[in-house]
Order: C-alpha cells, then sequence, then structure tokens
C-alpha cells in the first residue's frame, strides 16, 4: 500500500528547494505524491511550479495585498485544518522558514502527521534577524520528526536544541540540485545589458530592512551607480510598496541603474550568471551565487548561512552606506580581492540532497 507524502510550497524559494525532492519522490513506488500550494507568493511561485513541470492538486490561494502576519497565519491554520481532514497524509514535507512552514508544522502536530523539515537548523540566534524567519523555523525545529539539514553546522544547532541526532540527517541543501539542474540549460536572462561592461545584481526584500535600513541601502546603491558610470547595476525590485516606492524614488533616474520587475526563477540564474558582484538580502542567493562563482555581499548583518562567510565566498556589510560602498568598490577595483571571493566553491551541496531525503523517507515508510 502507498505512503502518502503532502509537499507543501507557499514562496517562489520553497517551490525552487522543493522541486528536486518532488521529482524524486515521483520516481518513487511506494509514494503517493501529493502537493499543497498555499501560494503565499502567487506569482512567484506559479512560474517556479511551471518550470520544472508540477502541477499543485490542491491551491489554497492565501495571498491577499498587504496581508498582516497574524491574519495570514489564522488563515493558514484553518484551511490546513480542512486539507489534513480530507488528505489523511502519512507525511508532510517543508522547506524554509516561512509563515507556511510554521502554520503547517503547527497544524500537523495538532493531527498527529509526522514532519519533514528540508533545510533545518539553520539558526541566527536572533528572534529579530531574520523576522520572522528565525521564530518560524525554531519552533518548526520542535516540533518536526525528520530534520534534513543542510550542512555540518546546521546539524550542530539542532543538537544544540536538544533534537535527537537519530532525527537529524545531513543532506546538503537542494537549492543546489535546483540550480544544477536550471544552470546546464541555455536560457537567456532577458536583460538588455551592454557584454562589454561588468554588471552588479541586487535583490533586496527582507522586511528587517523596510524603512531606513533600506534607504540606506538605495543610497549606498546609487553612491556607487554615479562613481562607477561603467558599470551596470540591474536590479529586479520586490512588488512590496515597502521596497518598491522607495527603490523607484532612489534609483529610478540614474542611467546605469535597471529597475526591473520580479524575475522568473530559469532567468534569474542566467542573470546571476552573468553578474561580475551579487548584492543581495536573500538567503537562497547567499547559496546559489558561490556555486556559480560570484562575489556575495549580504545587506544583512546576521546570516544563518554562516559557512560561506567561513569559506570567504560571502562577506556580510548590513545595510550600512560606507560599508557596502568600500566593499563593492574593493571588488570592482582590486583583483586579488575578487579572485578570493570568486572561486566557485560552495559549502552548501552537491546535487544530491534530494536523493538523501527520499533515501531517508523511503527506508522509514518500506
Amino acid at each position: 500500500m502507498k505512503k502518502k507524502i503532502l509537499n507543501v510550497v507557499g514562496t517562489r524559494p520553497e517551490a525552487i528547494k522543493m522541486a528536486p525532492v518532488i521529482l524524486a519522490l515521483k520516481n518513487e513506488p511506494w509514494a503517493e505524491v501529493r502537493v499543497l500550494a498555499t501560494a503565499q507568493h502567487r506569482h512567484m511561485l506559479d512560474q517556479v511550479m511551471n518550470f520544472f513541470d508540477i502541477e499543485p492538486d490542491i491551491d489554497l490561494n492565501i495571498m491577499r495585498p498587504n496581508q498582516a502576519l497574524t491574519t495570514l497565519t489564522a488563515r493558514l491554520l484553518l484551511d490546513l485544518d480542512d486539507v489534513l481532514q480530507t488528505e489523511k497524509p502519512d507525511a508532510v514535507l517543508v522547506q524554509g522558514d516561512t509563515t507556511t512552514v510554521m502554520t503547517v508544522a503547527l497544524a500537523c502536530f495538532y493531527h498527529r502527521i509526522p514532519i519533514g523539515h528540508v533545510e533545518a537548523g539553520l539558526r541566527t540566534w536572533d528572534m529579530d534577524n531574520p523576522f520572522p524567519e528565525e521564530a518560524n523555523r525554531v519552533l518548526t525545529g520542535k516540533l518536526a520528526r525528520w530534520h534534513f539539514a543542510p550542512t555540518e553546522g546546521a546539524r550542530h544547532n539542532l543538537l544544540k536544541e536538544g533534537v535527537v541526532d537519530s532525527e537529524i540527517v545531513v543532506t546538503g541543501n537542494t537549492v543546489i540540485d535546483a540550480l544544477l539542474m536550471t544552470a546546464s540549460k541555455d536560457i537567456d536572462h532577458g536583460i538588455d545589458l551592454d557584454p562589454a561592461h561588468r554588471l552588479i545584481l541586487v535583490t533586496a526584500h527582507r522586511r528587517e530592512n523596510f524603512g531606513g535600513p533600506f534607504r540606506n541601502i538605495c543610497r549606498a546603491l546609487k553612491t556607487l551607480a554615479q562613481n562607477n558610470p561603467e558599470v551596470q547595476f540591474f536590479y529586479p525590485v520586490h512588488p512590496n510598496p515597502n521596497v518598491r516606492d522607495v527603490a523607484y524614488e532612489l534609483l529610478g533616474s540614474q542611467p546605469n541603474f535597471i529597475l526591473g520587475e520580479p524575475m522568473d526563477y530559469a532567468p534569474f540564474i542566467a542573470a546571476m550568471r552573468r553578474a561580475h558582484i551579487i548584492l543581495t538580502d536573500s538567503g537562497g542567493v547567499q547559496e546559489e551565487a558561490p556555486a556559480l562563482g560570484k562575489p556575495v555581499l549580504v545587506l544583512r548583518d546576521e546570516t544563518e548561512r554562516p559557512e560561506a562567510v567561513d569559506q570567504g565566498v560571502v562577506k556580510l556589510v548590513g545595510s550600512h552606506f560606507d560599508r557596502i560602498i568600500e566593499e563593492t568598490q574593493r571588488l570592482l577595483d582590486d583583483d586579488t580581492s575578487y579572485r578570493t571571493m570568486a572561486r566557485g566553491t560552495s559549502p552548501y551541496g552537491d546535487g544530491f540532497a534530494s536523493e538523501r531525503i527520499v533515501k531517508t523517507l523511503r527506508e522509514y515508510f518500506t
């Protein structure tokens, strides 16, 4: 008798990192694979699912404009209760640290359904940074049955919190599985760029940077663009008004700064391959870009992904005006500094993380 495995995705990063797991599970004869989309991020989720040719079996379509976290959590819990009573899965898989992940873990706990947490054990040890993601993953870690840790560091974090070692499996990060699947294809980034000029790719959208910190980031980017007219800047801007309005106000008139719409997953990978330097506050980009040989400056003061920092291929610059300018200019001007960070090494995986996750479930259920 097949075991029903419900795979939950809510945002674009979740879809990217769960896609290799879902595709691997579909090859398992013992598994009945079901996919639930909460659609916490509607459009950005859909384009990734389409790229990997994954069709949700259940779609909650939970996204609403400017939705408060309390409202989102309450609505998710109510809808998930109905889904779990109807589906009755043998196990549920979630990925990461979103509100979707935390509420699914809580709902499954109430229904006594075992949870597998993909990318478990990431910690900054600061509940305010990132917010609310640190709390989401800590709470999920207390409720999960299987902890699929991407690195040994993540495993040690879980042990520090009292998780039983036998419930932790170090798998690598499934983002590298997805990256290697995508980077092998000939995909156009679709941006009108001058091939003779270096490109700085920017992504910035995190909630803890809203307000003054984000204005500092944009001011620093504008100064860099003014000081380096021969360098192209490209920023696909998140639709949240706290990001979009400020970005267009401060950067919209700079001639060598291109502001665009959020990119689909595959063209964004192509844009990363084209980039010379990447500035980001995204967790996923911190994992992907080093594997492509791109130096990453992280627009955060803390990161739950310290391995790349320790290896010297990622550097924290926060939202600090002077530090962003100093470190970016160093990479533009100093070839030795650039080569040190552009080594093409990643501590986050070898492309077989999803196979290790599926192997753990196979051994448990069969």
